[in-house]
Formats: structure tokens, C-alpha cells, sequence
């Protein structure tokens, strides 16, 4: 990153600290201080239409996505805000269970399962089985078996 300002090529360990840099300044609502110092760096450095049009896409979608970048707002009110933690659950979710090879799943069978994973994975699975099965008892046994009190004798 030296000669030229900011040139960031892959792997280059300057780019990583620089890129995570930003990526704190964005989670701390400074999205647009990121999109200016972008753009100024690359107007200062000289680059050409060519060399900036990376730089350039970055500043626009930070400019686009402006309304949806108060990760301050997002974290305050619990949100999770990484992708990548969004990604991994929607997979742990959804697709390593319901994406199996020769897999049918009808929508009702879907729900089920999707549901049940996600007790598991909230930890809930032990209480709601304990109440699933009270609700089971309930149908199946007490309403076909309730018998009348006997009189005192």
C-alpha cells in the first residue's frame, strides 16, 4: 500500500488490517466517513478511471445502502449484523438438513423439521417435548379415558 496510497491486492496482510479498520468504523455508524476517505484516497493517490472502479463501486454501495447501515441502531437493538453469522444459520438450518441427496419434502413435512431444528438449536428442545407430550397425553389418553367420579361410599 506503499507508493501509491491504497492499492489492495489479495492476501497482502496491509490490505487485511486496512480493510478491517474500516469494517470497525463501519459497525460504529461511520459508514460515510468510509465512503468519503475512499474516494479521497483514491481522487489523491491519482488513480485512473480503471484503477478506481473498485474503489468506486465501494463508495457507491455504501452511499446506496446508507439506510441500512445504522449497525449502532442494529447491535443496540440486539440485531445480528454479520452476514456470515445470518449465512451460516440459514445453512445450519435450512440447507444441511433439507438439501440431502434424494430428499422429497412436501411443504407441511418441511415445516416440521425446520421447526424441531430450531427448538434444538435455541436450546428450547427439552421444554417444549416436555410440554408436547403433556399436550399428547392430554388428547390421546385423558379426554378418551376420563372417567366419572366415583361416589363416596
Amino acid at each position: 500500500m506503499e507508493g501509491r496510497g491504497l492499492v489492495l491486492y489479495p492476501g497482502d496482510p496491509e490490505a487485511r488490517t486496512w480493510v478491517k479498520a474500516q469494517a470497525a468504523k463501519i459497525l460504529e455508524g461511520k459508514a460515510q466517513d468510509v465512503r468519503a476517505g475512499i474516494r479521497r484516497r483514491a481522487t489523491r493517490c491519482g488513480y485512473s478511471t480503471k484503477e478506481r472502479e473498485g474503489a468506486d463501486a465501494c463508495a457507491s454501495y455504501l452511499e446506496n445502502k446508507k439506510d441500512h447501515l445504522d449497525y449502532p441502531a442494529f447491535l443496540a437493538a440486539g440485531w445480528p449484523v454479520a452476514s456470515g453469522l445470518i449465512e451460516g444459520a440459514a445453512r445450519w438450518l435450512i440447507k444441511d438438513r433439507m438439501q440431502v441427496t434424494g430428499a422429497r419434502w412436501g411443504l407441511d413435512g418441511a415445516e416440521a423439521v425446520l421447526k424441531l431444528r430450531a427448538l434444538v438449536g435455541n436450546g428450547d428442545f427439552d421444554d417444549y417435548f416436555a410440554f408436547h407430550l403433556k399436550q399428547e397425553k392430554r388428547r390421546n389418553h385423558d379426554s378418551r379415558y376420563s372417567y366419572p367420579e366415583t361416589p363416596a361410599a
